[in-house]
């Protein structure tokens, strides 16, 4: 196949089983001139392809041969005929599935993979309450990982400033990590502010359905700066850190979240007790036993 960038917005996805690949077209074509053309092996939804930012492009078959050209990488086909991915700047790969499977894994953990996250304005105790999960999890046999938002920046995403672009990949790396740990039958609490809804339905969008469970801590940001642990609400006002969230750049609540964990009258219930509204949500849903 020969393949160029286009322009996607008007497009929807139909299924090839030949080229075993998702293809998108405009609804009013009745040709397969403008198709996107991703390879869906692994399990991978249509959704979650299309939060990675992938490529709308125009195809053509060549008989006898699967080709490509895209951002000037050359993809093919493998010895057996299979279409090799295309994913971002990767070329020529191809997921390797192992017999061992999700399923095995939460038979062995007697619980069910998923991600927690944690998100609400800087001061609003979303690690507090990420660790008091945690710990009420372990209490019960189940075992969790907390993406505290600041840790995986001592690491991971130590490379990512606090600009638009890099808040939103630091937001997309740990929704990658998150996801892995879900995969392996373990209980993920990612916290952290991720702001914007559009990152945040990103990372919904690379897990199954119902294994993203979205935790608003709905605080006020006079109480949020009122607390300030970190000073950094002093700082943003005193001008000395901007794009601070609340203060100079927007955050945008949750319009369809699973769980909100509010600050009632003037009074926040204890992080144990909003850890144990999180446990009674995953002990409905099954995600405790296997």
């Amino acid at each position: 196949m020969i393949l160029r960038d286009m322009q996607a917005k008007s497009l929807q996805w139909a299924a090839s089983p030949g080229l075993r690949v998702g293809l998108e077209t405009p609804p009013s074509s009745s040709s397969w001139s403008q198709l996107a053309v991703v390879n869906l092996h692994g399990g991978a939804s249509v959704n979650s392809l299309k939060a990675r930012g992938l490529f709308v492009v125009k195809a053509m078959e060549v008989e006898g041969s699967k080709t490509a050209s895209l951002n000037g990488h050359a993809g093919s086909s493998d010895k057996n005929g299979n279409l090799l991915s295309l994913v971002g700047n990767s070329t020529n790969i191809k997921w390797h599935e192992c017999s061992l499977n999700k399923t095995d894994r939460q038979k062995l953990l007697k619980q069910k993979g998923c991600v927690i996250w944690i998100t609400g304005l800087s001061g609003s105790g979303k690690s507090t309450v990420a660790c008091a999960l945690g710990g009420s999890l372990y209490r019960r046999g189940k075992l969790s990982y907390v993406l505290d938002g600041d840790n995986v920046r001592h690491g991971l995403n130590r490379d990512l400033s606090f600009k638009a672009e890099d808040r939103a990949e630091n937001i997309r790396r740990i929704g990658e990590v998150a996801k892995l740990f879900s995969d392996a039958g373990v209980i993920c609490i990612a916290s952290l502010i991720s702001p914007y809804r559009k990152d945040r339905d990103a990372c919904r969008a690379m897990l199954p359905a119902g294994d993203f469970i979205e935790v608003f801590m709905d605080v006020p940001l006079q109480v949020c700066e009122a607390r300030d642990p970190k000073g950094l609400y002093k700082l943003a006002r005193a001008g000395k850190i901007k794009g601070f969230t609340g203060i100079d750049d927007p955050y945008e609540p949750p319009l369809n979240c699973e769980i909100v964990l509010t600050h009632k009258g003037g009074a926040c219930p204890s992080p144990c007790e909003m850890a144990e509204e999180v446990v009674s949500y995953l002990e409905d849903q099954g995600f405790l036993q296997a």
